[in-house]
């Protein structure tokens, strides 16, 4: 499932706007990525969105 570890960001629901501005529901999705995370001394593979990665490089 595209849910955040750290954050619990999930998809988000909205409109589809064509030209003549028919809205049909689309799914936004979090940008998850599958990395390594070192925690309590031993490293640990996690799914991350873009913007915890970048925040835990930040620490």
């Amino acid at each position: 499932m595209a849910k955040c570890d750290n954050c619990g960001k999930t998809p988000m629901f909205g409109n589809a706007r064509s030209f003549s501005m028919k809205a049909t529901r689309r799914k936004f999705n979090p940008n998850i990525q599958r990395v390594r995370v070192f925690e309590k001394g031993e490293y640990v593979r996690k799914n991350l969105c873009a913007k915890c990665i970048k925040t835990l490089a930040k620490a």
